[in-house]
Parts: C-alpha cells; sequence; structure tokens
C-alpha cells in the first residue's frame, strides 16, 4: 500500500513537470515572436530619447523647485520689509525705536481735554498730509 501512494505521488510530480515544460514552452514562443516583431534598433532609439527627455525634466524640476524656495524665502522677505518700512518711517520723521518702551495701553476712557486736538492742529495735519502721501508714493 506504501509503495501503491509512493507510485501516485511521483507520477502527481511528473505530470506537474510535463505542465512546466509545456507552460515554458508556450512562453518561449510567444517571446520569440515579440522579439521578431520588435526592431532593437529603433528600441534602443527611443529608449535613448526617453533618458534625454527625463534628464530634461528633472533638471527643469530642480530649477523650478530651486526658483519657487528663493521666492517664498521669508526671511529675507521679512528682512526687505523692515528695511523698507524703516525707510518710510525716516522719510516721514517718525523714530520708533525707545519711544515705544515706556507706552501704557490704550484705555476706553475718553481722551481728556488736554489730548483733544485744536482746530489750528487739525489743520495743519490736513495740510502735510497730501505732502506725506506724495512721498509716500514715491517709494
Amino acid at each position: 500500500k506504501a509503495q501503491l501512494s509512493s507510485v501516485g505521488m511521483q507520477a502527481t510530480a511528473m505530470s506537474a513537470q510535463v505542465s512546466m515544460v509545456s507552460a515554458m514552452g508556450n512562453v518561449t514562443s510567444a517571446l520569440a515572436g515579440a522579439n521578431d516583431v520588435m526592431d532593437a534598433k529603433k528600441l534602443g532609439t527611443t529608449m535613448a530619447e526617453f533618458q534625454r527627455q527625463n534628464e530634461t525634466a528633472k533638471l527643469k524640476e530642480e530649477l523650478m523647485n530651486d526658483a519657487l524656495a528663493d521666492a517664498f524665502d521669508e526671511s529675507d522677505v521679512e528682512e526687505e520689509a523692515d528695511a523698507v518700512t524703516g525707510q518710510v518711517l525716516a522719510e516721514l520723521g517718525v523714530e520708533l525705536q525707545g519711544q515705544m518702551a515706556g507706552l501704557d495701553a490704550p484705555s476706553k476712557a475718553p481722551p481728556s481735554a488736554e489730548k483733544v486736538a485744536t482746530t489750528e492742529e487739525e489743520e495743519a495735519l490736513m495740510d502735510a498730509l497730501p505732502d506725506l502721501r506724495a512721498r509716500l508714493d514715491a517709494l
């Protein structure tokens, strides 16, 4: 009985090998047909062109990434904005450094009579406003 079982297993293994050889033969003939249809020189030329185009695309991508990184570099933008703000304030005659240290927080109380601008002061400010705007626009 054991010997009969062994013969059955060998037959099954041989059948599997025959199926595998048949499948390998089919694949071999299919690949041979594909090789006959394809032109190796044309394929090589196409692959070389693809490689060139791929390298060009990578280079363009790197350039775009560098340009975008430079354009959105916030530290340079902040420094430039601070410089322009300082220039505008200097031209207007306003000096911020050291003057804001002792300022109190604004209160909701109405301004006192001393702090209310007189009409003469308001007129002087209104006269100076167009000149200040022109200077600001010139920047």
